[in-house]
């Protein structure tokens, strides 16, 4: 099994920013829509933004469940 040092990115990481990055997006689109700003391509962003929300969570559940953290890692304080 690949040992993993600690900073280093996997793909939890990845879909964490992923995901994290999408909503925002999302929102801003929303408010702009609230505020009366005219957005062209809202609904294909925000179509594509839900696609990322979803892809994102199957890749840290995937993951998650495919790599149970090892025991003798360090713990947070």
């Amino acid at each position: 099994m690949l040992h993993l040092e600690e900073g280093d990115w996997d793909l939890t990481s990845i879909g964490l920013i992923l995901i994290g990055s999408s909503i925002t997006i999302a929102g801003m689109i929303i408010a702009a829509l609230l505020l009366g700003v005219r957005v062209g391509q809202a609904p294909f962003l925000l179509l594509t933004t839900a696609f990322l929300i979803v892809m994102s969570a199957v890749i840290i559940i995937y993951y998650d469940a495919k790599h149970e953290p090892n025991p003798s890692w360090p713990k947070t304080k």
